[in-house]
């Protein structure tokens, strides 16, 4: 069996970083998700720094594990209510900012 190759997290920055410089639409199309990323990353360093399962936070916030997994992974964008019942669940607040663009 062959097993596959994958990247490391060195050779994804590097990957990454070079596709932002040398290709727009890459670009432009992070540069529009990445609201979503950071939404999806903050839950799950919240999840991780309390030490719990998606389980475990499933139970305390009410919300469904298999959608708790959809918002860590990017295939689901929560609302700001269900951001909020997350939240609360590990003892946080959420907080938004407008900033200007560069």
């Amino acid at each position: 069996m062959k097993r596959k190759k994958y990247l490391n997290s060195t050779d994804f920055e590097d990957y990454f970083q070079k596709m932002l410089n040398i290709d727009s639409s890459f670009k432009e199309e992070w540069e529009n998700y990445q609201p979503e990323y950071e939404a999806m990353k903050a839950v799950l360093d919240a999840r991780l720094s309390n030490n719990l399962s998606q389980s475990e936070l499933a139970t305390i916030s009410g919300i469904n594990q298999s959608e708790i997994s959809k918002i860590e992974s990017g295939t689901r964008n929560p609302s700001i209510k269900i951001l909020r019942k997350i939240a609360n669940a590990m003892n946080m607040h959420i907080e938004i900012k407008f900033v200007p663009n560069k």
